[in-house]
């Protein structure tokens, strides 16, 4: 068997994305002679990079003067914003609350932003592994971290290695970082492994959807920013609409629901697929063609929920601490900001330990505190919170209490407790025709033969008790069909995980009421392809 290589760097980031880029570079601007590495999972940076995504470009701006020479392949300036609440048939112009406002804001591809970000790293000196997902956290004994394992390649489904086996590389370094997006999988362990939401609200989560379509000639207006509210949800559903119309006769469609939901038979898939076929949306989309498709969570619990960022050797920034702006519904100028923050923490003391405190007190710190009730405000329903969020947006969020969030595991009622909303949802003739449908669009590429990486504990509560209590909600707010309740042989059902269709969203890990289902990482590069999301 051959040995496991290790690799030794003065500082590791997990994760390609906006957040763990910029904190390469920056720490490679204030100190050239530091060794720095980057982990991707994906096989190529940018593939899993899935967001709105409208920027705020000022960290950007000042990060990489240059970023505007070679922008991302989608790049539009925002130009004009509008918000609607919509009925089933109708749709009615509301004032556009301040926090969305866009103006000065671009347009961007994520993937296509963290593509430049790591070539502009790779200038700077910074290692970037794509390929390379993080499988475990490393420490001392004094429980301190000092580095991440990564995964083996060429295990064989039985755990046996196959003759393709290669073990993986362990990297060691004086300071680790955790960007891993929403509900990493490492960040997951170090949080509990130090209890660093200790004290802290239970954090809640969204699933976000997006496609992009080419438009015939004519439709488009580039720059145009459409946010709806209302239907396809119910009132005690959260959630919303975007339409962020590009160049070339493309626009980006997609919409947002949170994970809080209560009804067990509610699927997200099925109400963005709805929304589309909203009068004012379905004339806008008809005779259209989509290009590319993609799902992801998106961590909506506030600064109440933000665990603490810092513990003996390593950070969490960005989305994997949960640095999400809902409101804005923007989160990449927040990530880039916790990178160089962190960085600047970093440069400046050469410790981890003070980096919690520091990111609070910073700009993007309090920019999330001044809106940390808005989102926990809807709980009480959809009226409620619009009055709630106008009261904290003319107060400047400076009213004296803190509204708490609850995990979203634990809001679905039963099946004997659930009232079903008549949702007056209606038939519907766009693409895709069903999740496996818009799977394709995600160019997705699993190996059939690596080993299942959605880890259910006990399959046997799936048959039982889920299905009893519940009706089996997996298969419903999985966006991919990867969960499915099949004949068992006996007369009964077993639950069959389809892994390959998996997009890495994360939703089974948040939302199972028994909180059973773990996601890890499949072996290196497997998972969407995402193109120009």
């Amino acid at each position: 068997m051959s040995e496991r290589d290790v690799m030794e760097y003065d500082v590791v980031i997990v994760g390609a994305g906006p957040a763990g880029l910029a904190c390469a570079i920056r720490l490679r601007q204030r100190d050239d002679s530091l060794n720095v590495c980057v982990l991707e999972k994906a096989s190529e940076v940018g593939q899993h990079a899935i967001s709105g995504a409208i920027v705020e470009p000022q960290v950007l701006d000042e990060l990489v003067p240059q970023w505007r020479d070679k922008p991302p392949e989608i790049f539009v300036p925002a130009a004009k914003d509008e918000f609607s609440f919509l009925t089933r048939k109708r749709s009615i112009r509301f004032m556009t609350p301040p926090q969305m406002h866009n103006k000065g804001n671009v347009i961007l591809s994520l993937g296509g932003l963290c593509r430049r970000l790591a070539e502009f790293a790779e200038e700077l000196g910074v290692d970037v592994f794509p390929g390379f997902p993080g499988a475990g956290v490393l420490y001392d004994d004094n429980n301190t971290v000092i580095g991440i394992r990564c995964g083996d390649m060429g295990v064989e489904h039985d755990g046996t290695h196959g003759p393709n086996y290669t073990p993986g590389v362990d990297i060691h370094a004086r300071h680790t970082i955790l960007a891993e997006g929403c509900r990493g999988n490492l960040s997951k362990e170090l949080i509990a492994r130090y209890r660093l939401d200790e004290g802290k609200s239970p954090q809640t989560y969204g699933i976000g959807f997006k496609e992009l379509w080419r438009l015939p000639e004519g439709r488009v207006s580039p720059g145009l920013i459409r946010h709806t509210i209302g239907w396809p949800l119910d009132r005690r559903t959260y959630g919303g609409s975007f339409q962020y119309h590009l160049d070339e006769d493309r626009v980006y469609v997609g919409f947002i629901s949170g994970l809080d939901y209560a009804d067990p038979h509610f699927s997200p898939f099925e109400a963005f697929q709805q929304y589309k076929h909203h009068p004012s949306v379905h004339s806008l989309l008809e005779g259209g063609e989509i290009l590319s498709a993609g799902t992801r969570s998106i961590v909506e619990g506030g600064i109440q929920a933000l665990p603490r960022m810092e513990m003996p050797g390593a950070m969490l920034i960005g989305d994997a601490g949960g640095t999400l702006n809902v409101p804005k519904i923007k989160g990449v100028h927040m990530a880039l900001g916790s990178g160089v923050i962190a960085a600047d923490h970093l440069a400046d003391n050469g410790t981890t330990a003070g980096f919690d405190a520091a990111f609070r007190d910073s700009a993007r710190g309090r920019e999330l505190r001044k809106v940390r009730n808005i989102r926990p405000g809807f709980k009480a329903g959809l009226w409620p919170g619009l009055a709630n969020a106008a009261l904290e947006t003319v107060t400047f969020g400076r009213l004296p209490w803190t509204l708490d969030n609850h995990a979203d595991w634990s809001s679905l009622n039963t099946t004997a407790n659930a009232k079903q909303p008549d949702r007056n949802w209606v038939e519907r003739d766009l693409p895709p025709r069903d999740r496996l449908a818009s799977v394709y669009y995600s160019t997705i590429a699993h190996d059939e033969n690596q080993p299942v990486h959605l880890k259910v504990r006990d399959t046997s509560i799936c048959a039982t008790r889920c299905a009893q209590e519940y009706d089996n909600p997996c298969t419903r707010f999985c966006p991919a069909s990867v969960y499915e309740m099949v004949d068992d042989g006996a007369g009964g059902k077993k639950l069959q995980i389809n892994a390959a269709n998996c997009l890495h969203c994360k939703v089974c890990d948040i939302k199972d009421p028994y909180e059973i289902i773990d996601w890890v990482p499949p072996e290196g590069g497997s998972g969407p392809n995402y193109q120009n999301l």
